[in-house]
């Protein structure tokens, strides 16, 4: 059996991964200061970004066949942390899947991206991103597998918990009207990376629904049937002009199992308990 290292286990992404992956692989993961409920506690290990000797100690103990990291954090730190890690697995044969973002193409907003489309980036975080991919694929080649996913959520999401708090409170939610964008939830992004991993595909992925749709439009549709209301909702232009920005990640890869794919209303229903076959 396979040996995976989920760097980030504690987090939405990485719980998600775990109970996917768990009963086909053998499983460890990394938290930062919250346990990780869902492994026993010989395959889970505190590890913080700045911890840049213990993650050598780690990986050489484990000596994980794949590595996945959906670790959060200072930018400059794991940036060093990644570069160590492409160092480490370099003299291995272990693949490393990095999660990234597409805030990478936060640089031109004019249209969806693939992803045979250059990087551009103009926030910190998309430039962090970048760097990140391009030094582990100049380290360890077509050993990188770069995974570019959209705004995330579940169940336990701080999307989906910021909503309902709103509600309770009576609180105004911000939403653009001009912003295009696709969305991804915790379990359907754990599945297609069992599928990725099953199937041993390479290269960049570009994950997401494949219907984008305004943001103001998601908002309203879960608003509707949530609090059968829209009031809450507080409507702003992005870079206040009426240009439409596309904040969306297409793909041209025809790889990628049809039947994982979602639409945003399938998310939609899966967060409001209609359709927990998902």
């Amino acid at each position: 059996m396979e040996k995976i290292l989920i760097l980030g286990g504690s987090g939405l992404v990485g719980k998600a991964l775990i109970n996917e992956l768990k009963e086909g692989y053998d499983v460890y993961g990394t938290y930062a200061s919250s346990l990780i409920t869902s492994l026993p506690d010989d395959k889970q290990f505190q590890l913080k970004v700045q911890e840049i000797n213990k993650l050598v100690e780690l990986v050489s103990f484990i000596q994980p066949d794949i590595v996945i990291s959906c670790l959060r954090g200072d930018f400059d730190q794991q940036l060093k942390f990644h570069e160590k890690l492409a160092e480490v697995l370099q003299n291995t044969k272990s693949s490393l899947y990095f999660f990234s973002t597409t805030n990478v193409f936060d640089g031109d907003l004019s249209k969806p991206h693939t992803e045979t489309d250059t990087p551009i980036a103009e926030s910190d975080y998309g430039k962090y991103k970048i760097e990140c991919e391009n030094r582990l694929k100049e380290v360890l080649a077509d050993r990188a597998i770069i995974l570019r996913i959209p705004a995330i959520w579940g169940k336990n999401s701080r999307r989906w918990n910021e909503i309902n708090e709103c509600i309770k409170n009576n609180e105004s939610i911000d939403v653009y009207s001009n912003i295009v964008w696709n969305n991804l939830l915790d379990v359907d992004l754990a599945s297609q990376l069992w599928f990725i991993l099953e199937k041993k595909l390479k290269g960049i992925f570009h994950l997401g629904t494949a219907d984008p749709i305004m943001q103001s439009q998601f908002y309203e549709q879960i608003l509707s049937k949530l609090a059968d209301e829209t009031d809450l909702l507080r409507y702003n232009m992005y870079e206040d002009n009426s240009q439409t920005y596309y904040f969306v990640l297409n793909t041209n890869r025809n790889d990628n199992h049809e039947s994982l794919q979602r639409t945003n209303e399938d998310i939609i229903s899966y967060l409001l308990g209609q359709n927990e076959g998902l």
